[in-house]
């Protein structure tokens, strides 16, 4: 049963969830100045592809869900944009070195299991002075929200396909080798903070 779930009814209820249209206005502000030849990592079910700028030229989609792949058909058939599927493994990319100007995650190093490896290929696959424009949620910065976030993430875990509360978003950004070069850290408004705590923003190949 948990297979069925995770194979069919999770990439729905994630669809549903990130096409909130309310996200938009930070999906557009995370999407700017792309541009060239892009990896997006975690792909889903396309909720950026209206926001890529018209410089973004190719998309290659990270995507492990044939049902998430399936549910943006739409999304892709009118987009501007060449997007291709890619390596169905953030954790093992099988593009070449320094073969993107760019990369995006939104709402992805959440649920990687090896959150660590998947930056780190995602730093060798970008081009020097690369940059990887992220939108993520985790560690909240108030120790009291924190406390509540450790007790609920094992729920959290299981019903949303390994979804953490707990990942310090810039850390990990950092410990890949990168230099965060934009950061705007806040809970997003009408969502309970456990699960809100966002950060957005740009990170460089420092090295």
């Amino acid at each position: 049963m948990a297979g069925l779930y995770g194979k069919y009814v999770l990439p729905r209820l994630v669809a549903f969830a990130c096409d909130n249209r309310s996200l938009d206005p930070l999906r557009a502000k995370v999407c700017a100045g792309l541009g060239g030849r892009v990896l997006e990592l975690g792909f889903g079910s396309g909720s950026n592809v209206a926001h890529y700028p018209a410089a973004t030229a190719e998309v290659v989609a990270v995507e492990p869900s044939d049902t998430a792949w399936r549910l943006s058909d739409g999304v892709r058939a009118s987009s501007g944009t060449r997007i291709v599927r890619g390596s169905p493994d953030g954790q093992e990319l099988g593009e070449p070195d320094g073969s993107f100007d760019a990369a995006l995650s939104t709402f992805t190093l959440c649920t990687i299991p090896d959150a660590a490896a998947a930056l780190t290929e995602v730093r060798r696959v970008l081009k020097p002075g690369g940059a990887l424009h992220f939108l993520e949620h985790g560690l909240a910065p108030d120790e009291k929200v924190q406390r509540f976030q450790r007790r609920v993430e094992p729920i959290q875990k299981a019903l949303a396909g390994g979804c953490h509360l707990t990942r310090s978003t810039t850390q990990m950004i950092r410990d890949a080798g990168f230099e965060i070069t934009e950061l705007d850290t806040f809970y997003f408004p009408g969502a309970p903070r456990f699960e809100s705590a966002y950060s957005l923003g740009v990170a460089t190949r420092s090295r």
